[in-house]
């Protein structure tokens, strides 16, 4: 599908790998030499030495149209958090190992920036996860996660004990070193390393995934992406609450968490067919029968 012709990009390159950072340089010379306004976040943007693109995060998204994330699914992670529900599209360059979410490869890059310019793109909607805390911490308040929520012990030795609702009726308490609230996106990250179900991206579902629990009911839920997850702390001890592998800060007893399916999705930039059977097949070498 043609789109509008992009005037405004935004990079987020992996701050400490000498390709993203390369490729960062290399990328701001072409849209420059187009006529393209760069824009950087300031960390970022002092790392690769591009200090003169460097834009704090409100005046990054005035008129973005597109954001280019120069890493791994970490770095697409971190950029779809920085663009927030601004309805902003994002491009991931996969500078780094798995790759589930950043589909461009750097040596097709030329290719990828000149159809970005002429508007030659499609968008692959992806649901987020909402997420509201209820807490006198700095956790408190509202958030989202394209991945994954991880509510987690925070003491080794310890064990995490969370009541949990369903749609407000209470569904049991779960003792274990954490448990997962991924999205379908995130079920092929931490969820699936907990042994949580891989799940297509076109379904709306939320996951619940025990960590190591030390319980009977060990098994991983999948929920309609209508309902709601509540998470109330007992026991005795704090828990930490992760998002997307950003620490958000301590839950206290007493504290809770309400997730659910996020009103707005992330919006990635597609260049072509993309199968996620294929791709789940290529990244565990799966041979054919």
């Amino acid at each position: 599908m043609m789109r509008s012709a992009i005037r405004v990009v935004g990079l987020v390159p992996h701050p400490h790998r000498e390709l993203a950072r390369a490729l960062a340089r290399d990328a701001a010379t072409w849209f420059g030499e187009r006529g393209v306004a760069v824009r950087i976040p300031p960390e970022e943007a002092a790392a690769v030495g591009l200090s003169e693109h460097g834009c704090e995060p409100g005046a990054l998204l005035d008129g973005l149209d597109v954001a280019i994330s120069l890493g791994g699914d970490g770095t697409m992670l971190r950029t779809v958090d920085l663009v927030g529900d601004s309805g902003v599209a994002v491009v991931g360059v996969n500078v780094g190992q798995m790759g589930y979410l950043a589909e461009v490869d750097p040596a097709h890059l030329g290719d990828t920036f000149t159809r970005l310019v002429e508007g030659d793109y499609d968008i692959d909607e992806r649901m987020m996860l909402a997420v509201t805390v209820s807490s006198a911490g700095e956790a408190q308040g509202a958030w989202s996660a394209l991945n994954e929520a991880v509510v987690e012990k925070s003491r080794t030795g310890r064990l995490a004990r969370l009541a949990v609702d369903i749609n407000g009726t209470p569904f049991t308490t779960y003792a274990a070193d954490g448990v997962i609230v991924a999205t379908p996106t995130g079920s092929t990250a931490y969820s699936l390393s907990a042994r949580g179900p891989i799940v297509s991206p076109r379904i709306r579902c939320l996951l619940l995934t025990p960590v190591s629990p030390h319980m009977l009911f060990d098994r991983a839920l999948v929920l309609d992406g209508t309902e709601e997850l509540r998470f109330e702390v007992t026991g005795d001890e704090p828990v930490q609450l992760t998002l997307d592998g950003q620490t958000r800060g301590e839950l206290a007893v007493g504290d809770a968490v309400t997730f659910t399916a996020g009103p707005h999705p992330a919006r990635i930039a597609t260049f072509g067919p993309r199968d996620f059977h294929q791709i789940l097949k290529a990244k565990f070498g799966l041979a054919d029968r």
